[in-house]
């Protein structure tokens, strides 16, 4: 059988580019295989055989003993779905060589994007950089990933074309959604925001702002619910990006989600503040929460750079992310995700998943047990985002699918795993990554 590996998947078995074939001794995870009902060890690990025909997985069986025809072992290597990223800023990405901040904070980070945008932000600049970021985030193994969109105007009749430009050209390779941010103190602009959630609602998109403790918060949140009920969208908001305790916008959400009954999918991100809160408020808000059906991500990497960042000589003293744990405690679905990359707000960041849950798990104590956590880059962004059938592996649905060289959770999540093979609908992508020389003449 002709076979060819991806450019990084030198070390694991080559994936056939054409035909039917079994891939042997997977180790797959108890969390991302619904159905598979097998005995799974101390670290929700088992060793399986995937059947691919097609280009779907026709069947997860147990491990064979005997020869079978056309397999590929894999020897105990881990095999996981695509992930799926559901808080991103792709329309800012790459811009950090022409607009660093200047001193890491959360208000250089502003100052720096919003002169970038007011100044750059034109449709082949944001184009050229959401193409780049969507490459390099493709090569690492994402399936879905939505990014929000600064939407303030100008910005908004330049960003939404390009978006809806970008989400076709990318259609069946990544399921590309798109959410506003605007500060919601522009929910007072009535009419300018009302004519924003009809573009919304026209490029099939999802209603977003950054919630801040303003006077009159209950009254915009109160809007934003009617025009999203009035358009059928979902909604998602940037809450309490801040160490002050006296930031509750999560549980202004929720209340407003109960008072309109609302029943479209809402995603908060952030919600770092609730770290530094009394424990009695934060559990009666994580109940408020719960009862409201929000979701909930944290974005690990960039709130650990940005947050509780002092002067030189001062070292930070918390680590900026929000309580998963009490909120998956409370049946919240809770998810982590890749938020800024290679701008003011995170200077580093490649898209890519792994690494993401690599840290967060270091930072967010995402193991010893492990648990189902996996869930939180996979099937529960899935979910938030109403992708059906994405981030687990079952038989009847797609063949896309990771192949790492890591055999358990220690070493998987030891090394960057470069050499990784991504498969999608049943075939081992080119997972080379975009050279950043390609973005040089936009930064200067």
């Amino acid at each position: 059988m002709k076979a060819r590996s991806s450019r990084r998947g030198e070390g694991v078995p080559p994936i056939p580019q054409s035909g039917d074939y079994r891939l042997t001794d997977a180790r797959l995870h108890s969390s991302l295989t619904p159905g598979f009902e097998v005995a799974f060890d101390g670290d929700g690990f088992a060793l399986a055989d995937i059947e691919v025909v097609d280009g779907r997985i026709a069947s997860i069986s147990n491990r064979q003993s005997h020869p079978q025809v056309n397999a590929i072992d894999l020897k105990g290597r881990i095999v996981l779905p695509c992930f799926v990223d559901c808080h991103t800023h792709i329309d800012k990405g790459h811009i950090w060589p022409r607009s660093p901040n200047p001193d890491g904070s959360f208000i250089g980070a502003l100052a720096a994007n919003e002169t970038d945008r007011c100044d750059r932000w034109n449709a082949e600049d944001v184009a050229r950089r959401m193409d780049f970021s969507l490459r390099s985030a493709y090569a690492h193994g994402t399936r879905a990933l939505r990014t929000h969109l600064d939407s303030a105007a100008p910005q908004d009749e330049i960003s939404w074309p390009v978006f809806e430009a970008m989400r076709d050209k990318w259609r069946g390779r990544i399921e590309l959604q798109a959410a506003s941010l605007i500060g919601i103190e522009d929910v007072r602009e009535t009419a300018w925001f009302d004519g924003l959630a009809r573009r919304v609602a026209k490029a099939g998109g999802i209603l977003g702002a950054v919630t801040y403790m303003v006077p009159d918060l209950d009254a915009l949140l109160d809007h934003m619910f009617s025009l999203a009920i009035k358009h059928g969208l979902d909604l998602d908001f940037h809450a309490d990006e801040t160490d002050r305790v006296e930031a509750a916008s999560l549980r202004k959400i929720a209340e407003a989600a109960l008072r309109h009954r609302f029943e479209g999918r809402m995603l908060v991100g952030h919600c770092c503040s609730l770290a530094r809160q009394p424990d009695a408020e934060v559990l009666a808000a994580l109940d408020i929460v719960a009862k409201a059906g929000l979701a909930v991500v944290s974005l690990p990497m960039c709130n650990l750079y940005l947050q509780d960042r002092r002067t030189e000589a001062t070292t930070p003293r918390w680590r900026g992310v929000t309580l998963l744990h009490e909120m998956k405690a409370r049946g919240i679905p809770v998810a982590v995700a890749s938020d800024n990359t290679r701008d003011p707000f995170y200077a580093y960041g490649d898209l890519d998943m792994l690494e993401v849950y690599r840290e967060a798990t270091r930072i967010l104590h995402l193991d010893h047990p492990v648990g189902d956590w996996p869930k939180a880059v996979a099937e529960t962004p899935a979910d938030a985002m109403g992708l059906d059938g994405a981030g687990v592996l079952r038989a009847g649905g797609p063949a896309d699918f990771i192949v790492f060289k890591g055999r358990s959770w220690t070493e998987l999540l030891s090394r960057p795993e470069a050499d990784r093979v991504v498969v999608r609908d049943g075939r081992a992508i080119d997972a080379a990554l975009p050279d950043y020389a390609e973005l040089d003449d936009m930064m200067v």
